[in-house]
């Protein structure tokens, strides 16, 4: 199982417009079959600006499938043009 988590800081006044845009995502995400049932939007407890996705991989082809999905391809551009830093994304496996 391979876990993501990818941080995003987001821009003054675009949290809410950032959270709406990942509802769908989410759910499609959640559908794939590689997804390990679980992929979350989270917000940091010291900066409300500051928001994780968290999700759990069966393996790298499922992460590369789930990349090239219209969900993804679609609203990943979206959601960086509310950012103002680039996104900090690191794999962990589980030990």
């Amino acid at each position: 199982m391979i876990k993501i988590v990818a941080k995003m800081h987001v821009k003054e006044g675009e949290v809410e417009n950032f959270k709406a845009l990942t509802k769908d995502l989410i759910a499609k995400s959640r559908a794939e079959d590689g997804n390990g049932g679980h992929y979350t939007l989270n917000v940091s407890l010291a900066d409300p600006q500051t928001l994780c996705f968290i999700e759990f991989w069966k393996d790298q082809a499922a992460i590369d499938t789930h990349n090239a999905t219209e969900h993804f391809t679609g609203t990943f551009p979206e959601l960086l043009k509310l950012c103002d830093q680039d996104p900090v994304v690191e794999l962990f496996e589980e030990l």
